[in-house]
């Protein structure tokens, strides 16, 4: 699979997740690691919370943003054995969730939920009011609007991530899940 082929398949996979399943973060996880060839369920577990600005607060950071972030730190994190170790991992991981966010900045004016859904709806809404919640939907929320952050929010991840991995020179095979001691390992090795 080439490297536009990730891209369509991240994209497509997100947008078509958020319009039917919901949960913009976990969406995010989901498309990015069909993308990458990664289905790691505890990953794609852990972004439940953080959708619509987590909890649907609308106040906390987009949830294709924490889904994005997720997956970079998932692939770039540091073990939890080298927790006071070597910070290669660690400063790739923020280095590239910076660039997300500078990303997000530029596309939609903030990294929060109701900064994103004013920039698409004009306005934000209060996902806990059963009426906003109704306006949301009525202007487009499940049908293409969210859908559309999510698939171009994993898109944008998965080519960040790519690009990153030629940068260095690491090979896609290098994210096949390994095994360490019975618990999974950080997906790309410290040097």
């Amino acid at each position: 699979m080439d490297r536009q082929d990730r891209l369509r398949i991240a994209h497509d996979n997100g947008f078509r997740y958020e319009a039917e399943y919901r949960g913009c973060a976990q969406c995010t996880v989901a498309a990015i690691q069909d993308a990458l060839g990664l289905h790691e369920e505890t990953v794609f577990r852990a972004a439940t919370s953080l959708g619509g600005g987590i909890g649907k607060a609308g106040d906390g950071v987009c949830g294709a943003y924490c889904g994005a972030a997720i997956m970079i730190g998932y692939i770039w994190g540091r073990e939890r054995k080298r927790f006071n170790g070597e910070r290669h991992n660690l400063d790739v991981a923020y280095d590239l969730t910076n660039r997300y966010h500078d990303w997000m900045i530029g596309e939609y004016g903030g990294c929060l939920c109701r900064e994103v859904q004013e920039s698409i709806f004009g306005r934000s809404f209060d996902l806990w009011n059963q009426k906003d919640k109704q306006r949301f939907e009525e202007a487009g929320a499940h049908r293409d609007k969210c859908p559309e952050v999510v698939g171009r929010g994993a898109a944008k991840a998965v080519e960040m991530i790519l690009e990153e991995m030629e940068r260095q020179d690491i090979a896609l095979s290098v994210l096949e899940p390994l095994e360490c001691d019975g618990e999974h390992s950080s997906k790309v090795k410290e040097p």
